[in-house]
């Protein structure tokens, strides 16, 4: 076994313990005075006082361990009773009772001692009772909600709503709601946090129990407790779902220690007085150096000490460690002696003399134990630090914190046992992710923050329209010096914050060092491996809690991963000119496909893993030279076929990476020469697997042509920049979001404060009672707000601080990366996981959305470039058919139409290249049948939004008075209309002649379905509200019906912009489509207009009600939608244009004139030639929105009525009755006007037009129709026929 740091190795076999025969060579190893000197000065006893030298008994290594044995002798009285303890009842192991002694569904620790609620409120108690004396034990809270903590006889009956407390003879404190429970319940205590230790005591002597929160008394909670025969106390609890503690009955130290009080479990007492003492021995070694020249010991600082091979000093080691190791074994001595010894080196020295002293400790460790014996104590040793790290309190400048990550880091700077931890405790073992975690103090006070930060402020919300809004109130004198104080104090707190942010970036470093592979495999991949495993128990055991990493800690984790991930990222470059800078890194395309890297069963972009390795086994023959195994594709065929059979047996159920051959494209291979890759699961890899060697390339196996020779850098960092990329998409967003909660709960409380200061001003001096009660609520608010402003200092600088955006900002560039080098693989992009594109949008709604507005993401480094390259994706890929993923293709979908509500975004897409601008509108166009087109829709609709018909708004105007959910909302946004997009939109409907009659068909037909919807929801509504019992409507129903009505709406100001841009489509009759279209569109707005305006209609009723969930219904958003194509048809377009919208909207027999005045709020049309009379102020009128529709617009809806009132009169003037027989069999609106072909059936053109969009086959005989002929034509033919 050899000792590292020192100058010589050494064999623990040498020096073990001598036989009899060797005694007398021994102790020749030194002269015998000086000898027993050294014995006498190590192994003196500190109980006596030290006699006189020539008093003493003479030491040599022959009598050593009869001196030994006296020396660790421990009176009877002070042995461990392995009886029954007077005043206690059981087991002398004291653990929870998971056999009989609970009550509903609970989870408990393998030590017994930790559990987890799993249920309403279900109670657990220990084995072990008291009946007299005085007894403590500890719980730690590790979640701090509904639970109550205390004491019951066996006698106690609990359910899953009555638990600890509730019954006669039981007593609890509740720290949640701050409260003592005996069957009635009164005020008591404090309110407990996560990570605080609740010490209870019971007195049985004086009938009294008690509690103690961190080692402060709350004072005496009950008395007179029940005692005589039969009553004797368990320690219970009783907790909610998902709530959590750790019981310490004395198995370890206690934190808080009360004189009087006896822990539950007797601690081993002996065993402390015997290693106290062996360690006293040790430290004696470490401070006393022996000069065989001078012939004296010499004093030293223990910090300078070094083993230099000296017989006299090892044999003295070897003796001490005999009797030390089989107790280092046991938790409550390596916590005791160990832990306190080790935090004594850290806290007394500088790190250097710390991590010195611990490294030559673990030498000695390793060199005079056994292996198993060095093991269990390094595993003891790491849970008391990562227990203590966790739950110690937030001191000031975070020396507790500090001082136990140093001894971490002292500890893994040594080599064996890093790797022996990172092999086997800190993933197996231990949630070693809580090393990497910052809590946040939920006590201020205690944390220092105060002192830290003694002016508070708290940023004002930016305005409703938005974060783009410029028009922010300025700040007063006072406001700007309490905010310059508070950046002030928020420096001081992250600058101490960040002095454990390096200290964790230090613990990442060691586990990823690759340069320690002597005798083994470096820690690097030893790493890789476990991290892997975690992600696989991340991303698989959504739902199973206990084995889920909290996501609060999973951010920690990410931003110190990414800290010494670029570290060595960049250091590799240093060494390597070739290799690539982490600001360029990215993760290449092979990864993906060549099986290197286990997925899981995460979902890839193209579909299933199986599914893309049968149909895409070609591609990747010939683009990167990969063969699929056959035996792979059968076992992954099979696998589809029988996964709902029993699993295989454990051998054969590891993690498949792949099984690959690969023909290298460097050289031509022969068939014979092709390489069989090995299916690996993450443990079987090698580093050779991963780096790669000469003839092999590892991770990047398969190199597609588009791909670079030279590498970005080691494969393994690749390794861990994936995994880095999937922890942010496991949890890490979604925890970035919930942690805005505190910045709302601060704006939420500084508008409340407003409010109260304004209503004490406003409020008559006389109202003494009403002073009072707004000066209480404003004393409330302030100190809320003192209180939430300094949590929001901590929260900015743990978790939105300008460092940790640019984390988030590099993996979104890393991301996008990724994302291009995929595409350009072409079909095998499709193997790329799901998860990059998610990770793409996320952090870039993370990095507008969430640090703001402390930090803007206009200040990163290459913000503009970053945007066009994140709407190039979103562009392409939105409708790209080598995504298959439902859930993927609306998230792309749902970004890109949020992208262009913002004009910075906005203007991002308009800078890519027109090719794709062009390519994203064609892919707008398209049909909307078969594919989800309400999104589709929604971004056409804010390309055009600031440019129709009084569509200038950010709200709806009956809303304004309104408090907006959340005014950043992507449609609550200004209007940023895109005229480029729009022209491209145009170009595109021009260009084809079938391109706009398929898309104007496919919207015509989803407004007709929106609106009927519609009309049917609000129908049932309103039947629901006229019956006289109590009714409810689902709230499901009203937002359904909401959304078909704001689909209705954008539908049509779809089609006001397409008739805007391209009016040809609907008026130019030459285009063998354009009638059918008009008269489609012609038929819809006046059904429209029908259902809304008429008087005291089902519409009125329905809005007049103001439901919840109704909210955006109203007359204004669809009436103005209409009145624009209308306009647009009627007034802007050409003369014969004009002439033809008129005819064909007059001829539509559900065309009203009174819907028209409606507009204007004229219940009946005007006589024509006569001025408009003045709006009746009761009705709906667009005149009373000036703020939203200008003047010319409103002049030229009054052209339009004049012109539709004139020609209306003409055309009831020239009409001609028309007899039943000649009217279409199908509308009944128009006459005969077209024939089919062959089958003679006759309808007016706009009904068979219509009809034959979707269908050929003819309306009555299901024929196939091959031609349609004018009526008249096929008349004359007919009796041509018949006079030959």
């Amino acid at each position: 076994m050899a000792s590292k740091g020192s100058s010589m190795s050494f064999s623990r076999k040498s020096y073990r313990l001598t036989s009899d025969a060797e005694k007398s060579r021994v102790t020749g190893i030194v002269q015998e005075k000086l000898l027993n000197d050294y014995l006498h000065r190590i192994f003196s006893s500190s109980e006596h006082a030290p006699t006189a030298a020539t008093s003493r008994k003479p030491l040599n290594f022959q009598n050593l361990p009869e001196h030994l044995d006296q020396l660790l002798h421990v009176d009877n009285e002070d042995e461990e009773s392995q009886g029954q303890v007077e005043g206690r009842l059981g087991p002398s192991t004291v653990v929870l009772d998971h056999t009989g002694g609970f009550e509903g569904l609970l989870l408990v620790d393998d030590d017994l001692l930790g559990v987890i609620g799993h249920s309403n409120f279900g109670t657990i108690r220990s084995t072990t009772c008291v009946y007299k004396g005085k007894w403590v034990y500890e719980v730690l809270i590790s979640s701090q909600g509904l639970m109550q903590i205390g004491w019951c006889t066996i006698n106690c009956r609990f359910n899953q709503e009555e638990g600890v407390g509730d019954t006669h003879n039981s007593y609890a404190y509740d720290g949640n709601r701050v409260r003592k429970w005996n069957v009635t319940t009164t005020n008591y205590g404090k309110a407990w946090a996560a990570g605080d230790i609740v010490s209870c005591l019971i007195d049985l002597d004086d009938g009294t129990l008690s509690f103690c929160l961190n080692g402060m008394s709350l004072g005496t909670a009950f008395e007179n407790l029940s005692r005589g025969l039969g009553m004797a106390y368990f320690p219970a609890i009783s907790l909610s779902f998902k709530e959590s503690v750790a019981f310490n009955f004395g198995s370890r130290p206690l934190r808080y220690p009360v004189a009087g009080y006896r822990p539950l479990q007797d601690p081993p007492r002996a065993d402390l007085v015997r290693a106290q003492k062996l360690l006293g021995c040790f430290r004696a070694v470490l401070s006393v150096e022996l000069d065989p020249v001078e012939g004296r010991l010499v004093e030293k600082d223990s910090s300078e000490w070094q083993l230099q091979g000296q017989p006299t000093v090892l044999l003295t080691l070897a003796h001490i460690f005999h009797r030390f190791a089989p107790l280092l074994r046991k938790v409550y001595l390596v916590e005791a002696v160990l832990m306190s010894f080790l935090r004594g080196v850290v806290e007394a020295g500088t790190p250097a003399q710390a991590q010195s002293m611990v490294r030559r400790v673990l030498d000695l460790l390793w060199l005079f134990m056994e292996d198993y014996e060095v093991q269990d104590c390094l595993k003891q040793l790491m849970m008391s630090l990562l227990r203590l790290y966790r739950f110690s309190p937030i001191v000031p400048d975070l020396s507790l914190q500090i001082h136990y990550l140093q001894l971490t880091i002292a500890i893994l700077r040594h080599e064996k046992s890093r790797k022996f931890l990172l092999g086997n405790v800190l993933f197996d073992v231990l949630r070693s992710v809580v090393f990497f975690y910052i809590k946040s103090p939920l006590r201020v006070e205690e944390a220092g923050l105060q002192e830290l930060i003694p002016t508070t402020w708290w940023p004002h919300r930016s305005s409703r329209e938005g974060k783009d809004s410029k028009d922010v109130k300025d700040e007063t004198a006072e406001e700007h010096r309490r905010r310059r104080a508070y950046e002030r104090g928020c420096q001081r707190l992250k600058k101490r914050i960040e002095v454990v942010e390096e200290l964790q970036v230090q613990i990442l470093k060691l586990l990823l060092n690759n340069k320690d592979d002597n005798g083994g495999e470096a820690s690097r991949y030893i790493f890789l491996t476990k991290f892997r495993k975690f992600l696989q128990e991340n991303a698989s055991g959504r739902g199973n809690m206990p084995m889920l990493c909290p996501p609060e800690y999973m951010v920690c984790f990410l931003h110190r991963l990414i800290s010494a991930l670029r570290y060595y990222w960049d250091e590799y470059k240093a060494s390597n000119p070739r290799a690539s800078f982490s600001e360029e890194a990215y993760i290449p395309p092979q990864v993906f496909y060549n099986g290197k890297v286990d997925y899981f069963d995460l979902q890839r972009l193209g579909g299933l893993l199986s599914h893309l390795r049968k149909t895409l086994k070609d591609d990747l023959a010939s683009k990167a030279n990969i063969l699929i195994d056959p035996l792979e594709l059968q076992v992954a065929t099979m696998d589809d076929l029988d996964e709902d059979e029993e699993p295989a047996p454990a051998a054969a159920q590891v993690p498949c990476t792949a099984a690959v051959s690969l023909m290298t494209p460097r050289r031509p291979l022969t068939t014979s020469e092709k390489v069989k890759v090995r299916t690996l699961s993450a443990e079987q890899r090698t580093r050779e697997d991963i780096e790669g060697s000469h003839w092999n390339e590892g991770l990047l196996l398969g190199r597609p042509p588009e791909e670079p020779e030279q590498p970005l850098t080691e494969n393994s960092l690749l390794e861990v920049l994936d995994g880095a990329i999937m922890m942010y998409n496991l949890s890490v967003h979604q925890q970035l979001g919930k942690m805005v909660g505190v910045s709302d709960d601060v704006n939420e409380y500084a508008i409340a404060l407003r409010d109260t200061e304004d209503k004490l001003r406003r409020c008559p001096k006389r109202r003494k009672d009403i002073l009072a009660e707004l000066t209480k609520s404003q004393k409330v608010f302030s100190e809320k707000l003192d209180h939430l402003s300094r949590r929001l200092a901590w929260v900015h600088a743990t978790v939105y601080s300008q460092e940790k955006m640019l984390d988030i900002y590099w993996l979104l560039r890393v991301c996008l990366r990724t994302i291009e080098h995929g595409d350009r693989t072409g079909s095998l992009f499709a193997f790329m996981p799901e998860f990059y594109l998610s990770v793409a949008i996320n952090s870039y709604s993370a990095l507008k959305n969430y640090f703001g507005p402390v930090h803007s993401m206009e200040e990163l480094p290459g913000y503009e470039e970053t945007l066009t390259r994140l709407a190039a994706i979103l562009a392409k890929h939105f409708a790209d058919t080598r995504i298959v993923g439902t859930d993927i293709r609306d998230s792309l979908m749902q970004a890109l139409a949020s992208y262009v509500c913002y004009p910075h975004s906005l203007r991002a897409v308009e800078r890519i290249p027109e090719e794709q601008r062009i390519a994203m509108v064609r892919s707008l166009l398209a049909p909307y049948e078969q594919r989800p087109w309400a999104q589709t829709n929604w971004i056409l609709v804010r390309l055009w939004r600031g440019c129709g018909f009084g569509y200038r708004y950010t709200r709806l105007p009956h809303l304004l008075k309104t408090k907006p959910e959340d005014a950043n909302l992507p449609s609550l946004q200004k209007p940023c209309p895109s005229t480029l997009l729009q022209q491209h939109m145009a170009d595109l409907l021009r260009e084809g002649p079938d391109v706009a009659p398929s898309f104007l068909n496919s919207v015509l037909n989803q407004l007709n379905w929106a609106f009927s919807e519609f009309i049917g929801m609000i129908q049932e509504i309103q039947q629901a509200a006229e019956r006289l019992e109590r009714n409810f409507v689902d709230s499901r129903q009203l937002k359904v019906c909401a959304t078909c009505f704001d689909l209705s709406v954008s539908l049509l100001r779809v089609l006001e912009m397409t008739i805007t841009l391209v009016p040809e489509i609907f008026l130019d009759w030459a285009r063998p489509t354009s009638e059918m279209l008009l008269r489609r569109l012609a038929q819809l707005l006046n059904q429209v207009l029908n259902r809304v305006t008429a008087e005291r209609n089902l519409f009125d009723r329905v809005v007049t009600l103001r439901l919840p969930g109704l909210e955006s219904v109203d007359h204004y958003p669809i009436l103005v939608a209409v009145t624009g194509i209308l306009v647009r048809l009627l007034v802007h377009g050409p003369a014969s244009g004009t002439e033809r919208a008129t005819s064909v909207l007059l001829a539509d027999p559900c065309f009203q004139l009174r819907s028209i005045c409606y507009l204007l709020g004229q219940p009946e049309p005007p006589t024509p030639g006569t001025a408009l009379p003045a709006p009746d102020q009761k009705r709906f009128s667009l005149q009373s929105y000036t703020d939203y529709i200008s003047v010319e617009e409103l002049a030229q809806v009054e052209q339009m009525l004049a012109h539709l009132t004139s020609a209306s009169a003409q055309a009831a003037a020239a009409s001609l009755p028309t007899s039943e027989e000649d009217l279409c069999p199908i509308c009944y609106a128009h006459p005969i006007s077209a024939v089919f072909q062959p089958c003679g059936h006759k309808s007016c053109k706009a009904c068979i037009n219509q009809h034959l969009m979707n269908n050929k086959d003819c309306f009555f005989c299901k024929a196939t129709i091959v031609s349609v002929e004018d009526w008249e034509k096929a008349a004359s033919a007919s009796s041509t026929s018949s006079a030959a």
